[in-house]
């Protein structure tokens, strides 16, 4: 558990994640992959620290990750690395507009619409 004065640990270096623009946990859940009831309890990471994710952020506020692999996206279907792109590129995005704004917004707010649509469809 974390120091009062710290923030959430990242599972996999021990290192504070300092901010939601480097946050695995709120990738996920903006992009619709994270049950927002499990958010509160579900183990944080550096977006570096989850490569296989974060390889997919197609964005110049984010320097490339390259995995070796099975899951390394050069050798996944054209089509789901494209679709792939897309999301979690968008979701980085709103996590970086989610800092701008200070992170002020209602936690419900911060998922992009289609996430959205699909946790209140649950």
């Amino acid at each position: 558990m974390a120091r009062c004065e710290q923030g959430y640990l990242c599972e996999v270096c021990g290192q504070e994640v300092v901010g939601i623009q480097d946050s695995d946990l709120y990738l996920r859940y903006v992009i619709g992959e994270l049950d927002p009831e499990v958010l509160h309890t579900s183990p944080e990471r550096h977006l570096r620290c989850n490569p296989v994710l974060s390889q997919f952020i197609q964005h110049p506020d984010f320097e490339a990750i390259t995995v070796s692999g099975p899951f390394d996206r050069r050798g996944l279907d054209p089509n789901y690395v494209a679709a792939r792109d897309a999301l979690v590129s968008d979701g980085f995005a709103r996590l970086l507009e989610i800092a701008a704004s200070g992170g002020d917004r209602d936690v419900t707010a911060y998922p992009l619409a289609d996430a959205i649509r699909k946790y209140r469809d649950q």
